[in-house]
């Protein structure tokens, strides 16, 4: 599908995430990926923070509120809390996490893992996918719309990964 894959390989696009569990036979399914010059735990801690706001296009998503852009300390995301926070409002839940690892939520119907990959030496391999049941042009618009966001979410989130291990 048009815009299903960005910065992933196809053997990154074969492995099973854990969003697969949620969602059988999707009709949207989309790989993202970015290499982050920072170990697992650093890019972790902004996974994780995931949760205070959506660090993509803040004035699309988070209604002008700027993502934060240092770490606030947040105890690891339990199953059931709201998954992010957009435009001041929690939104989504999470359905599965292993710290460090990976964090899965559900959100306006989509499901989505990012998965943290050891790369060599000390650098992480960011991995997104996205599930989702709808018709084929949803789908559609859906793959191309989340290519844009996602992809500015991941390189925020590397940005702000590889300063703090710049530290």
């Amino acid at each position: 599908m048009l815009g299903d894959r960005w910065g992933v390989s196809d053997g990154e696009t074969l492995r099973r995430y854990p969003c697969d569990d949620f969602v059988p036979a999707p009709t949207l399914r989309a790989w993202r990926g970015v290499s982050v010059d920072a170990p697992p735990a650093a890019v972790w801690q902004w996974v994780g923070q995931i949760r205070l706001a959506p660090y993509s296009y803040d004035w699309i998503d988070n209604l002008g509120r700027r993502s934060p852009q240092l770490l606030v300390g947040l105890p690891e995301p339990v199953v059931g809390e709201p998954f992010t926070t957009a435009g001041g409002r929690r939104r989504g839940r999470i359905l599965a996490v292993e710290p460090g690892r990976h964090l899965t939520g559900r959100i306006m119907g989509a499901v989505l893992s990012y998965v943290l990959v050891p790369d060599a030496g000390n650098t992480t391999r960011l991995l997104l996918k996205v599930v989702m049941r709808t018709n084929p042009v949803i789908a559609l618009g859906g793959c191309l719309g989340d290519l844009v966001m996602a992809r500015r979410q991941l390189l925020n989130l590397k940005r702000l990964a590889e300063q703090d291990a710049d530290r």
